[in-house]
């Protein structure tokens, strides 16, 4: 009854990888239609190696699409990376290198008193970004644009984008002070929800290490958008907030802030610390769906914290602890719309100092 019940397990796993029942391999185990030969064997002994509830946790992963993360599913390390295998067979089979991995926020990454074993929850990782896709074809940008060479910080420059909040003080009734004194009060960020304009709520003060920010969630807990109401909302905002979905995840860690996009739309992210402190602009990030990027750097953000001046493209309040977050939609000189203002649903993450 238990090879029975395990075999059933290794048999749903594989039906939700390949999207339909999957064929039978020599050890008995299902297996997916598609893939290399070698993929295949690689993984069906990595799966072999699992106990049951590790294999129900990585079943829970894999069916709800990381909406329900799980618990973290320890393999010991003998052959390829088992990480590595079951993020190709489950998520990414184009991934080719564990570096291009990132173990998110809370995963225990490895285990065991000698470190021999390794967290194989595809779920428990995200790709790191690379180099951005070209510009839509609105894009204000020289159809002569090229592809930069692959670099973790490469990002569109914005000559004409607003600085953190870009609203005068007319635009909105909140308040929007960022001289916030995060550690006396015991969170060390807080998040701003607004569309277009308009604050959508109250701040929301974020004191564990890491936040979930989104639309809808089975299970969890953190900012749910989906319960901010407002009066007289937009089109354009009804239609986006309806693609946030799980939305992100905004982790402090030891060499910055990341952001991990959760949901099935790309994020646009803005913050002071994306590009070189000398630079004379700020720089907009695409983040797509499973990839997550180093939204703030804490050596950067030193740097600029001996400038003087703010810079020069500042057209409203300026903080350099801040960082800002576009759903689905970007902004900027490479898309339509100039300013984050025009953006229908944004997040506004203000770092304590």
């Amino acid at each position: 009854m238990f090879k029975s019940r395990r075999t059933g397990l290794v048999r749903r796993l594989w039906r939700s990888r390949a999207g339909g029942d999957g064929g039978v391999s020599c050890c008995g185990l299902s297996e997916p239609p598609g893939g290399s030969p070698e993929l295949r064997s690689a993984a069906s002994t990595v799966l072999k190696r699992l106990k049951e509830p590790a294999l129900c946790a990585l079943l829970e992963a894999v069916e709800s699409r990381g909406a329900a993360a799980g618990a973290c599913v320890l393999v010991t390390r003998a052959g390829p990376p088992p990480h590595l295998l079951l993020c190709r067979l489950f998520r990414w089979p184009e991934l080719q290198h564990p570096g291009q991995l990132k173990a998110l926020s809370g995963c225990q990454g490895t285990g065991g008193a000698d470190g021999s074993g390794v967290c194989g929850n595809p779920y428990h990782y995200s790709r790191l970004c690379g180099p951005e896709s070209p510009p839509p074809p609105y894009s204000r940008l020289s159809p002569k644009f090229e592809q930069k060479p692959l670099d973790l910080s490469d990002s569109y420059t914005e000559m004409d984008a607003s600085s953190s909040l870009c609203i005068t003080a007319g635009d909105v009734s909140v308040d929007t002070s960022l001289s916030l004194d995060s550690s006396k009060q015991g969170h060390w960020c807080s998040v701003a929800y607004w569309e277009h304009r308009t604050r959508v709520g109250r701040l929301y003060a974020v004191c564990q290490p890491s936040v979930s920010i989104f639309y809808d969630l089975p299970q969890g807990s953190g900012f749910c958008l989906g319960q901010l109401n407002l009066e007289n909302r937009s089109e354009a905002a009804s239609r986006t907030r309806g693609k946030i979905g799980l939305g992100i995840v905004l982790s402090k860690e030891p060499d910055g802030v990341w952001a991990y996009n959760r949901s099935d739309h790309p994020i646009f992210v803005n913050s002071p610390t994306l590009d070189s402190p000398t630079c004379r602009s700020l720089v907009v990030r695409k983040v797509m769906p499973g990839y997550s990027l180093k939204v703030f750097d804490y050596k950067k953000s030193c740097i600029l914290q001996h400038l003087s001046t703010p810079p020069e493209y500042a057209d409203g309040p300026y903080d350099p602890n801040s960082i800002r977050i576009s759903f689905a939609k970007g902004w900027g000189p490479c898309y339509s719309r100039q300013m984050i203002t025009s953006c229908p649903c944004w997040l506004e993450v203000l770092l304590g100092r």
